[in-house]
């Protein structure tokens, strides 16, 4: 909601950034304090979402010379229930680079709203923290267009599934990183995509976000050891390997290949997998496969992610 000079309050409040800011490059100095006071707080939130160039460069003049004040109100705002101030605060932290990354991806954690693309993305973040969103989003958009190109309806879960594995194993080559499995890059959405391989998970996860593209239904399951992708929109379910170039297996044949590597089949294990645990999953592959790399500051950063799926998952479950 842009704020109009009717709104007295904030923009007095406001009125000597404005006034300070006279479109050259610089901007009266002020005292940096750990946090602004309520008057001051509510006049920014008033002033967040308003589009004028002028109001925005005066903001950013402002956050930028109270930096910590700034930073911790706009992480707040960004992580709020307001979705419209929490989308500008995010623009705000980009545009000053004051976002944290990691603590970016705890308050995904802590959130439980799950979204495995959002998720997928802010893991990768972690660690890569230039990763274009963008250009990985366009990626994905790429595979799935071409799949709808070839996705002559009315057709049934398993023609489609057999057009996805067509464009993603055939067209754009996407297989099994079986000579590095270990190799952490496996587990980031944006490699996978730029590389074309991963491990199970990984893959499994691209299949699904190209079939969420597509308006297409599939769920993750993850199993010991191996994670596919579940179709249960027939009368009998279905399984898809993506490391396995996406072969198709029956329910039977995965409880025979799930018997055959000693594991006993217990009741449900085929149901499909919450995000929270895939992406919980994901960091724990990560924490073997850095610690095998040797890298133990990484190994310790997602041990701590996974405490946190598990302990935020503990607390609302009670």
């Amino acid at each position: 909601m842009p704020v109009h000079l009717s709104d007295i309050a904030s923009f007095c409040a406001i009125a000597p950034l404005l006034l300070a800011w006279s479109g050259k490059d610089h901007f009266l100095s002020v005292v940096a304090t750990p946090s602004f006071d309520l008057k001051r707080k509510d006049a920014f939130l008033a002033l967040l979402d308003d589009p004028s160039p002028a109001i925005r460069r005066a903001l950013l003049a402002h956050f930028s010379a109270e930096a910590i004040a700034a930073g911790k109100l706009l992480k707040e705002v960004a992580s709020g229930e307001n979705r419209l101030l929490a989308t500008h605060a995010r623009w705000y932290l980009e545009e000053l680079k004051f976002h944290d990354p990691v603590e970016e991806f705890r308050a995904f954690i802590r959130s439980l709203s799950y979204e495995l693309e959002t998720g997928a993305l802010l893991l990768g973040r972690t660690v890569y923290t230039d990763v274009d969103v963008t250009e990985t989003c366009r990626q994905l958009d790429e595979v799935a267009s071409r799949c709808r190109e070839l996705i002559a309806e009315p057709c049934s879960a398993r023609e489609k599934c057999r057009v996805i594995n067509r464009v993603l194993f055939h067209d754009f080559g996407f297989h099994a990183n079986l000579e590095h499995y270990s190799d952490p890059e496996n587990s980031f959405l944006h490699r996978v995509l730029s590389r074309r391989k991963g491990i199970p998970i990984s893959l499994c996860t691209v299949y699904l976000l190209v079939a969420q593209r597509l308006g297409f239904s599939l769920e993750p399951v993850g199993l010991p050891s191996h994670f596919v992708i579940g179709c249960f929109l027939d009368d009998k379910p279905f399984f898809i390997d993506a490391f396995d170039g996406g072969t198709f297996r029956s329910a039977d044949e995965m409880t025979l290949r799930f018997k055959l590597f000693g594991h006993a089949a217990s009741a449900g294990y085929l149901a499909p997998t919450p995000v929270r645990e895939v992406l919980c999953r994901s960091c724990r592959n990560l924490v073997n496969h850095y610690t095998a790399a040797g890298n133990l500051e990484h190994a310790r950063l997602f041990a701590s992610f996974v405490e946190d799926f598990e302990n935020t998952h503990a607390r609302h479950s009670m």
